[in-house]
């Protein structure tokens, strides 16, 4: 019998995404009689405009090592997509119409946090979907690991490593600012990797007056440089502590005198004990490149179990990996939920014993 699966790449880019789509196709071609893979373009636009084409066999081959994606994606947010598109298109009826006009099985989705979303919308419109989570930010709730992630740890962890040399000889404080907009996971592992001083993520509100303190007790150490990993999410104990509308006029309002939180940290610390402050935006970069070993291993068993799902006709579900198994979580479950750094979380308090700062 023949399996006729959809697949499309949603949201920000990630390393990994062409060995997960990959594993989930070599999963099918090697338990399935016969298997129609169809490649939505450039995320959920490809599933509402109806442009797609059908990969072959050929298509997967020689792309485990390969970053980005081979479908393309765009960032389709979930909030508008009860909106009306152009001509007053109705988009999920759109997506719908695509489903069944390809008389699919299944819809693969491979996505982050407003990806999931949306696939669970799908999922309550009556489709057969399987999300399969990525994101460099390690923040979907109901997996304890998503893919991309760890190959964005070491490219931020090497770049906080390289910092080190030319703060040494330049006696400076450096700030690296690390990905993650709501969550500090990527920040934390990379600023634990890389021996950052102090570590600013969102989930722990930092005092400045305790940032620079712990500068200055490193100067009065000896030590000529400090360098800090801060989340580009990272917020302040003051404006944790506003409502969001007045939060929201904060950040418009800093927009306009700081390219982002980095610095105007760089300037607080200057005015605050004078020390000479150095920014690096490692930026997309930690999104780019080929995917490490791990995350390809992590890829291939998330495609395999994606594969296995669809074999079993069991839908509706994101493959997740929980206390190292691979699992199957309900899209009703985790859908719309962030998973969040604890403070208490082993890996901060083990941050803190050897030293660290979180500012707080």
């Amino acid at each position: 019998m023949i399996k006729r699966i959809g697949m499309l790449t949603s949201g920000g880019d990630c390393q990994a995404l062409n060995a997960t789509m990959r594993g989930v196709v070599k999963g099918l071609t090697n338990n399935v009689d016969e298997l129609e893979v169809y490649g939505f373009d450039d995320g959920y636009k490809g599933l509402i405009y109806g442009k797609y084409r059908m990969l072959t066999a050929k298509d997967f081959s020689g792309i485990l090592t390969q970053g980005g994606t081979i479908l393309g994606t765009s960032r389709q947010p979930f909030k508008l997509m009860r909106v009306p598109g152009e001509n007053g298109l109705d988009k999920v009826e759109a997506m719908k119409q695509t489903y069944y006009k390809l008389c699919l099985d299944c819809l693969v989705i491979l996505g982050g946090n407003g990806t999931q979303k949306t696939a669970n919308l799908l999922r309550e419109e009556g489709l057969n979907i399987i999300h399969l989570p990525k994101t460099i930010d390690n923040d979907i709730y109901g997996t304890d690991m998503t893919f991309g992630f760890q190959s964005a740890v070491n490219i931020a962890t090497n770049a906080i490593d390289c910092i080190h040399t030319t703060a040494s000889s330049h006696g400076r404080v450096f700030i690296v600012e690390i990905m993650g907009h709501k969550v500090g996971s990527l920040t934390l592992h990379a600023g634990v990797a890389g021996g950052a001083d102090i570590i600013l993520i969102p989930e722990i509100p930092y005092d400045i007056k305790k940032v620079t303190a712990a500068i200055q007790k490193r100067a009065k150490a000896g030590k000529r440089f400090t360098i800090l990993a801060v989340a580009e999410g990272a917020i302040s104990k003051e404006d944790a502590e506003l409502p969001k509308k007045k939060y929201k006029e904060k950040l418009e309002a800093r927009a306009k005198k700081y390219p982002s939180v980095s610095y105007e940290i760089a300037d607080q610390i200057f005015k605050e004990i004078g020390s000479e402050v150095r920014v690096t935006v490692p930026g997309h970069t930690q999104r780019g490149g080929e995917p490490c070993p791990y995350d390809r291993v992590l890829s291939t068993r998330i495609g395999a179990g994606a594969a296995q799902a669809i074999i079993d006709g069991e839908y509706g579900v994101m493959i997740g990996v929980v206390n190292g198994k691979i699992k199957r979580v309900p899209l009703e479950e985790c859908a719309g939920k962030l998973k969040m750094v604890s403070p208490k979380d082993q890996l901060v308090q083990a941050a803190k014993q050897i030293g660290i700062s979180f500012g707080d």
